[in-house]
């Protein structure tokens, strides 16, 4: 079973291309604390109005993407965060095993995955603070690790239906 060989783990390092993707998880990671900081840190009580369409307005969600699951319930919260760091060890392992456009696709969304990833684990909640409106329509709010993980799923996607195996 291709799956279970610990070779294919052990290859990780061996194989430099790895090291690249890792290298672009890293880099999203990073950008996405640097800018999650930033916001805590400097806009935690009123909303910033960059434009006419766009504010910076801190929540904490503590649920999945535009808010769904949220919920107070611990163990609601708790199965939810224990299935996303599930679903970012499968991307992962995917990763390794992949082709190098693949790679590139599955590190953007496992960057991002990683950054909504730990502030479930260190503050209970993500915080969310881009919020795109026009008027009073106002989109859901969300952050830079979304941007990413959205991102790599449309590649995904495009991918899927224009290239043909």
């Amino acid at each position: 079973m291709k799956f279970l060989k610990f070779n294919n783990i052990k290859s990780l390092f061996k194989n430099i291309t790895n090291i690249y993707f890792i290298l672009i998880i890293i880099i999203i990671f990073t950008i996405d604390r640097f800018s999650k900081l930033v916001i805590i840190n400097n806009f935690s009580q009123d909303a910033f109005h960059l434009n006419d369409f766009i504010n910076f307005d801190l929540i904490w969600n503590t649920g999945i993407g535009f808010g769904l699951l949220s919920s107070e319930l611990n163990l609601i919260y708790n199965s939810v965060t224990i299935l996303i760091g599930l679903v970012i060890l499968i991307l992962f392992y995917i990763s390794i095993i992949s082709q190098n456009l693949d790679k590139l696709i599955y590190s953007v969304i496992i960057g991002g995955g990683l950054g909504n990833f730990y502030d479930r684990l260190a503050y209970s909640a993500v915080p969310d603070f881009i919020d795109l409106h026009f008027n009073s329509f106002h989109w859901f709010t969300f952050n830079g690790a979304d941007i990413f993980i959205t991102l790599g799923i449309l590649a995904f996607l495009m991918k899927s239906f224009l290239v043909k195996n």
